[in-house]
């Protein structure tokens, strides 16, 4: 048995950065993962996805710029090489994770781990052989791809002519057909990259729009970008998977499509069956450990992030959210501000947003204007996309005259939100913001531009 000042289960990104930031903090801690540091982000979503990504707007340039003057011959999309490309980026990014937690002297156990209660030394968790007891738990198991009831799935996952992103981010051998079941964050990243480098998709959605609370004029302007790649099947749930195509409903009309793979993308689920919660008595609600503002569970001493707690799936709000549980452990007052973490959209062209919509903010009583402007109107965002649709919607109490949410589309909006974010939340009145001084010629003046339509 070995003993910590606290013991962290599951190694990603709420995981890892809590271990790190309470080591610095002075505690001795020991991080359980089964699998891979960096967890699903690291190895799964985030970062490999946008590593394809990144691959697709290269090749779109190089074979959609005529226009630019510049006309590029004989370009070859070489799938297999950009998974190779993938794998030794994560590489670099899980050996980095590895590297500072040793750095600030972490414990590393590369075994799943199972909290099997608490005695008076402490909480006790078992991972492989081993016994591991601390005076604090967190718990950062991250969440699994859900997978719904719908009859044929099984065996199509069985078979491998239905996949995850898990799958789908290794599959060596792009198809000519893709059916995503599922037009939400993940789903449309994945039908987005290979819409992008010649396979044929169809995204099935049983919602009457995608992306779920994306704007819908935004929704609007992806599906067109895509239009001559990609299919959308909206208000038509899935039925039934067959060996060779999936069957679907719209308008009441059974519809079967056929095609050489199918990605079940239809959201993401808490990961905690099995950890042993009922050994402490740790509240969940539908599968998520229930935890207020501090990120601490109804347990005295457990604290749960990331994924787990299904308050917000972003790998950023899991960092966001270690932060605070380690603060709070070293008595240093803070708390999760989720009405102020962004969001992002990594299509071509990128969305993003924080913070409320006109909608949201009359929904709570107030007085607000939307400003909405085309992304035309900073010089940078012409210049390097013409015939771009992009615009920012920026929301303004105009009791308090400060930023209350903004929402964008268009190049560069996963870097841009991050401004419009510090404006939401140092709650900074319009006419100081007004006094930033924004480079020339740059996207961002998108912004300035807004502010001053008041």
């Amino acid at each position: 048995m070995e003993r910590f000042d606290l013991i962290v289960i599951g190694g990603g990104p709420g995981g890892y950065l809590c271990a790190e930031r309470a080591a610095q903090g002075g505690l001795r801690v020991v991080l359980i993962e089964g699998k891979h540091l960096g967890g699903t982000c690291l190895n799964e979503g985030c970062i490999p996805t946008k590593t394809l990504l990144y691959s697709a707007k290269l090749y779109r340039h190089a074979t959609e710029s005529e226009d630019f003057g510049v006309i590029g011959e004989k370009v070859v999309f070489d799938h297999a090489k950009v998974i190779q490309r993938k794998g030794r980026v994560v590489k670099s990014l899980v050996n980095g994770v590895a590297s500072a937690m040793k750095a600030n002297k972490v414990t590393v156990v590369t075994e799943n781990g199972r909290i099997a209660g608490r005695t008076a030394e402490g909480f006790r968790v078992l991972a492989g052989e081993q016994e591991y007891v601390g005076d604090r738990l967190v718990l950062a198991t991250g969440s699994e791809t859900a997978i719904p009831p719908i009859p044929g799935l099984k065996e199509a996952l069985a078979s491998g002519f239905a996949v995850t992103n898990r799958e789908l981010l290794d599959c060596e051998k792009l198809p000519e057909t893709l059916a995503v079941i599922g037009g939400g964050v993940i789903g449309l990243e994945m039908a987005c990259y290979f819409a992008s480098v010649g396979t044929h998709v169809t995204v099935i959605e049983a919602l009457p729009k995608i992306a779920g609370p994306v704007d819908p004029e935004m929704c609007r302007i992806i599906m067109d970008a895509y239009k001559d790649a990609m299919d959308f099947k909206l208000s038509c749930p899935v039925k039934e998977l067959t060996a060779d195509g999936v069957v679907y409903e719209q308008d009441g009309q059974r519809q079967e499509l056929k095609c050489d793979m199918v990605l079940v993308s239809v959201g993401r689920k808490p990961f905690t069956a099995g950890l042993g919660l009922e050994t402490l008595g740790v509240e969940t609600d539908r599968g998520a450990i229930v935890t207020d503002r501090h990120m601490c569970t109804n347990v005295a001493g457990v604290y749960a992030v990331g994924d787990c707690n299904g308050k917000a799936m972003l790998a950023h709000t899991a960092y966001r959210e270690a932060e605070v549980a380690v603060r709070h452990m070293l008595g240093q007052p803070d708390e999760v501000r989720y009405n102020v973490i962004p969001t992002v959209l990594y299509t071509e062209p990128e969305v993003a947003d924080v913070g409320e919509t006109k909608e949201s903010a009359e929904a709570l009583g107030l007085h607000v204007k939307e400003i909405k402007l085309p992304m035309n109107y900073a010089g940078r965002y012409q210049a390097e996309n013409e015939k771009g649709k992009g615009f920012i919607k920026l929301v303004v109490d105009m009791d308090t005259h400060r930023v209350l949410g903004c929402h964008m589309i268009g190049s560069y909006a996963s870097e841009l939100i991050l401004p419009a974010a510090m404006m939401v939340d140092t709650e900074l009145p319009v006419e100081r913001l007004k006094k930033m001084v924004f480079p020339h010629p740059s996207v961002g003046e998108i912004i300035r531009e807004a502010l001053f339509q008041l």
